[in-house]
């Protein structure tokens, strides 16, 4: 039991024994002996000879912002950085914390939503079918649509700027993809990415359920992220390298979607061009909380700060499971057409610019050159990966 005495009064500023500090604080003393354990709150004197612990009253603050953080659920490696923090940093810290919680819960959401329609779906297709369809083999059918498939383009430009081009895109009968490298070994990160993607064999004859596909795209991200963190395994730094990466597989009869990072989709359909990716960005967190107007966004002088990567960092299982990339299904119809780009495009070029551009190429090739010019117009700060596909009857 901690001796209830003090080593002189709070009033003084003097240090008082961790039973004042506890009720100070409004934490209880199991709490502040292991916050010590770990690092986070270290007492002001711990006696050599009984091992009492003795807090300055100015360590309050700080002892209830380690509390506050915990039960936000911040990981205690990520808290211990927040508090040797400044109170600005630490607020910057916090904030891209919590909007990467959201996002991860976004998209938890989206796929939960996803799976209640689909299983709705599914029961009213059960109840509707006869007591002996399953039998006979027999399906209605209310006539043939004509086969679909995609023809695309893709195209890299170093800029205007760069020395070295980090940015990777391909675009393919089964794949259309767009990565976007940074740190040491970005480069290898983006290629490494798309590579992963590549030897893809399902799909085939778009004979995958909803169901399948899913869990064919979480696969397919999962090997992304493997390649990318073997890919910058010899950089002196792999923590600090990675890639973006918005990718579309096609089955010849649907898209599944794979996105993380700042990359992005757009569908272009009835004359509108749509975002159809989310930014897993600070600036795009600050947006969705109304921090940040859109067009303040647009000249937000911070950086690219971004929330979920594809990263060289080995991350605990728990960890790694909420930074996974966004999984989902596109509808598709005949006359769309898809740009994938990295924000060397996107950041530079406006919306209006960028739907006049898509929807004034006749094809794919062009429009992937049309687009490279206008960043590149625009002062080309950033090197530029785009891709673009049109879905066509066969």
């Amino acid at each position: 039991m901690e001796r209830e005495g003090r080593a002189g009064g709070a009033a003084s500023g003097e240090l008082v024994t961790i039973g004042e500090f506890a009720r100070l604080s409004r934490l209880s003393a199991k709490a502040l002996r292991r916050y010590d354990e770990l690092g986070l709150l270290r007492p002001a004197l711990v006696d050599p000879v009984n091992g009492y612990r003795y807090y300055d009253p100015a360590q309050v603050e700080g002892a209830r912002l380690v509390a506050w953080l915990r039960r936000i659920g911040m990981p205690l490696n990520r808290i211990g950085r927040v508090v040797a923090l400044d109170a600005g940093a630490a607020a910057v810290e916090v904030r891209a914390y919590w909007a990467r919680v959201e996002a991860e819960t976004a998209a938890r959401r989206d796929l939960a939503m996803y799976l209640v329609d689909h299983l709705s779906a599914e029961g009213r297709t059960m109840s509707r079918m006869p007591d002996n369809a399953e039998n006979n083999g027999s399906s209605g059918s209310a006539g043939s649509v004509g086969a679909l498939a995609i023809r695309c383009a893709a195209l890299t430009d170093i800029g205007v700027v760069r020395t070295a081009n980090q940015d990777a895109a391909f675009a393919g009968p089964r794949l259309l993809a767009v990565a976007d490298g940074f740190g040491e070994g970005g480069a290898e990160a983006s290629a490494a990415a798309i590579e992963a993607l590549k030897p893809s064999t399902w799909g085939r004859d778009g004979a995958l359920s909803a169901a399948d596909l899913l869990n064919a795209l979480e696969d397919t991200a999962d090997s992304a992220a493997r390649a990318v963190r073997d890919a910058v395994a010899p950089c002196e730094d792999p923590d600090g390298s990675g890639t973006t990466l918005t990718a579309m597989l096609w089955t010849g009869s649907r898209l599944g979607l794979v996105h993380i990072g700042d990359s992005r989709a757009y569908l272009l359909r009835g004359g509108e061009l749509f975002r159809i990716t989310h930014d897993h960005s600070l600036v795009q967190s600050m947006i969705d909380d109304g921090s940040l107007s859109p067009e303040e966004a647009a000249s937000h002088p911070g950086p690219a700060l971004l929330l979920k990567a594809l990263v060289g960092e080995a991350r605990p299982a728990a960890v790694a499971v909420a930074c996974r990339p966004d999984v989902r299904l596109q509808e598709v119809l005949a006359g769309d057409r898809y740009l994938l780009c990295s924000d060397g495009l996107s950041a530079v070029v406006d919306t209006a610019d960028l739907r006049t551009a898509v929807v004034a190429a006749d094809d794919p090739e062009e429009a992937v050159r049309r687009l490279v010019g206008l960043a590149r117009e625009a002062g080309g700060p950033d090197n530029v990966a785009c891709a673009v596909a049109d879905v066509v009857v066969e």
